[in-house]
């Protein structure tokens, strides 16, 4: 008898000290507007112990944008979730037996290489103790920028003009528009075009009649020329580029 309640209570012992599944929701915010989601590709999230630097989770943050009018448009209260059920996100699942110090990397927009930017942020994740909601939110700063033309490397006669045309998002892929709620009046976007004997100059670029699209015209030498084209806005210090060369004989 005396073994058996010796046995029962190294069973009890045993089984509080067993791993427990813990559910910590990732996501992943532009810098001024929505959530990264499936519409861009998402963020690459990856959990790692902070110490020993092991991969305990990684993924895709998959969903959508979010509630436009909740996250842009009305005032945020205390405790209040601006993520809805569907809205992007990545949920871990560790299975933990004692507190672990996390570090929670994201990469983001993951498939647009010239604009990802990586967040990261550390916390301890306790064993049963699930984090939802909202979750783990990390902040990504920027606009994607797409040079749409003229075409890489593309060679240009000197007595055409050249048309520059850029496509601009905010890193959640969210339209930017004159007059818009990510209003592109607001913004500076324009081109650098630099040559090969060192000169350059800028030149504006307007919104073309279509949504996140601008364009400008230029006349240039014979040469070789490398054409950079930044957005930035004033208010929030989001920035991004894209470049491309081109050749005019």
């Amino acid at each position: 008898m005396r073994f058996t309640a010796i046995f029962l209570l190294l069973t009890v012992f045993t089984f509080s000290l067993s791993a427990q599944e813990t559910k910590i929701m990732i996501r992943a915010k532009a810098k001024d507007a929505k959530f990264i989601g499936s519409s861009i590709g998402g963020a690459k999230i990856i959990v790692k112990e902070a110490v020993t630097g092991k991969i305990l989770a990684e993924g895709i943050t998959r969903g959508s944008t979010g509630n436009t009018k909740k996250i842009m448009q009305e005032d945020w209260k205390r405790g209040e979730n601006l993520s809805e059920n569907d809205t992007a996100g990545f949920m871990v699942n560790l299975n933990i037996d004692e507190p672990v110090f996390v570090t929670v990397e994201a990469y983001a927009p993951y498939n647009k290489k010239q604009a990802r930017v990586t967040s990261s942020t550390q916390f301890w994740a306790i064993p049963g103790k699930n984090v939802l909601g909202d979750g783990v939110v990390l902040e990504i700063p920027g606009f994607v920028v797409d040079v749409l033309s003229p075409q890489t490397h593309e060679r240009i006669s000197s007595d055409k003009e050249i048309t520059i045309t850029a496509n601009v998002v905010m890193t959640c892929g969210c339209p930017v528009a004159d007059g818009g709620i990510w209003n592109s009046e607001s913004y500076e976007i324009y081109a650098v075009v630099s040559s090969e004997n060192g000169k350059s100059q800028e030149i504006d670029l307007k919104q073309t009649d279509k949504s996140s699209t601008f364009s400008a015209t230029a006349s240039l030498e014979k040469g070789l020329y490398e054409i950079t084209v930044i957005a930035f806005d004033p208010g929030t210090g989001n920035s991004g580029l894209d470049r491309t060369n081109i050749i005019i004989n």
